[in-house]
């Protein structure tokens, strides 16, 4: 069977679920994508989309549609290199898996009408009640509800003729038009716990990024892939502040870039690594941050935590936090939706406000004051991931969405 995965990153969502079709199951996998960062996976094969260059050399398309119009040159550039598979290698997939969210799925149609699309739907922009306006003090300018409510036009193309659609989390789930909920099965694409799994005796030693500290006893983390106030980083910035103070012995250790991935940047045009730093107060020798970091240097970061801390506003949930959950981290987390769809206060972790470091502070102090509390939340978090979150039981089921999409019973999937 030939199995197309579409996403303009390779792999993102789609690795293990990509792996279990060409390496478990033996199928013929291709992954057309426009960026492979470099990596490869046994016995998938790529297949690079070139887009187009941005047409607007004398200024850019009204701002409202600017979004819709990336959209299409994403999916006219996925819809020629269908057609070159089809016409010059005579290439024709059984099914298609794709991201929805950046437009390289709103031609598949017109190229291979017959093949279902299985449609992943990360999420759907609204101007109040999500990650725009959620708190009540929020307010959104007309302007901008006009701006978000088109940000929405390549979903809703898209919504109408993916045959199967799925998304990671009920919140995000609940993000969509009403009408279509019914519609979207809710499917994580998991944690690996065999790698994301606990050393109880790890120390922050991490020889790549010229960092020991081995004779340190409290380490607080932090991860997020870019420093910005999504994510929550001024926030937990101040309320570091504020433990350093207070516990001169603790250190803080920062994986991310300095880059705004969701949201708009500051408005001096600096890095909010660079905001902060010139903000100071704070020692700068106890602070760490590390960049970009790879897999094994995360590993051993976050088994060597003592505290993790994860903020987000009313957003996507980022893999991070799982991931900390599962190498058994001290958690504390913002009581934002979907962080409450995963995490219980006082069970598996401590909830706190977004908008206010003292609390966020306090909380990172409570923890660090506790072992016994630390230990059984850590644990608590660990046992959720592993029986709900496990990526080789998720990949099965999100499989179980292919063959929905193709109408076959799991039994005959091989054949």
């Amino acid at each position: 069977m030939n199995v197309l995965f579409i996403h303009p990153n390779f792999p993102a969502q789609f690795l293990y679920l990509s792996m279990y079709f060409a390496q478990e199951l033996g199928h013929n996998v291709l992954y057309l994508t426009n960026n492979t960062n470099n990596n490869s996976i046994n016995k998938v094969q790529l297949g690079i989309y070139k887009r187009d260059e941005w047409p607007f050399k004398d200024g850019e398309p009204q701002p409202k549609i600017k979004l819709f119009d990336e959209a299409v040159m994403d999916g006219v550039a996925v819809a020629r290199a269908l057609i070159e598979l089809r016409d010059t290698h005579k290439y024709k997939p059984d099914v298609i898996v794709a991201h929805t969210g950046w437009g390289s799925t709103l031609f598949t149609k017109d190229v291979f009408p017959d093949v279902p699309l299985v449609g992943y739907f990360e999420w759907y922009y609204k101007a109040k009640g999500s990650d725009v306006a959620f708190w009540k003090d929020e307010t959104t300018s007309p302007g901008e509800a006009m701006r978000i409510r088109m940000l929405n036009s390549h979903h809703l193309v898209n919504l109408v003729h993916t045959d199967v659609r799925f998304t990671p989390t009920m919140w995000q789930r609940n993000q969509f038009p009403e009408e279509f909920r019914d519609t979207i099965e809710v499917v994580h694409e998991g944690v690996d716990v065999e790698f994301c799994s606990p050393d109880h005796n790890a120390k922050m030693v991490v020889p790549k990024k010229e960092l020991d500290l081995s004779n340190v006893d409290q380490i607080i983390t932090y991860v997020s892939r870019g420093f910005e106030p999504y994510r929550g980083f001024p926030e937990f910035m101040d309320a570091i502040r504020i433990v350093l103070k207070e516990r001169p012995n603790v250190h803080v250790v920062i994986i991310g870039q300095d880059q705004v991935c969701y949201g708009a940047k500051h408005r001096t045009g600096k890095g909010y690594k660079v905001v902060e730093e010139e903000k100071g107060g704070y020692d700068k020798e106890r602070v760490h941050f590390l960049g970009h970091a790879a897999r094994d240097v995360y590993q051993q970061v976050l088994r060597a935590s003592t505290v993790h801390v994860y903020l987000t506003r009313p957003f996507v949930l980022s893999w991070s936090m799982l991931e900390a959950m599962s190498f058994e981290c001290a958690l504390v987390a913002s009581a934002t939706p979907p962080v409450e769809e995963v995490v219980t206060d006082n069970v598996n972790g401590l909830l706190v406000s977004f908008r206010e470091p003292k609390h966020i502070a306090s909380r990172i102090m409570e923890l660090l004051d506790n072992k016994e509390l630390r230990m059984r939340l850590g644990k608590a978090a660990r046992e959720l991931m592993v029986q709900k979150y496990n990526r080789r039981d998720l990949t099965k089921k999100q499989a179980d969405l292919i063959y929905k999409a193709l109408n076959l019973p799991l039994s005959k999937i091989k054949e």
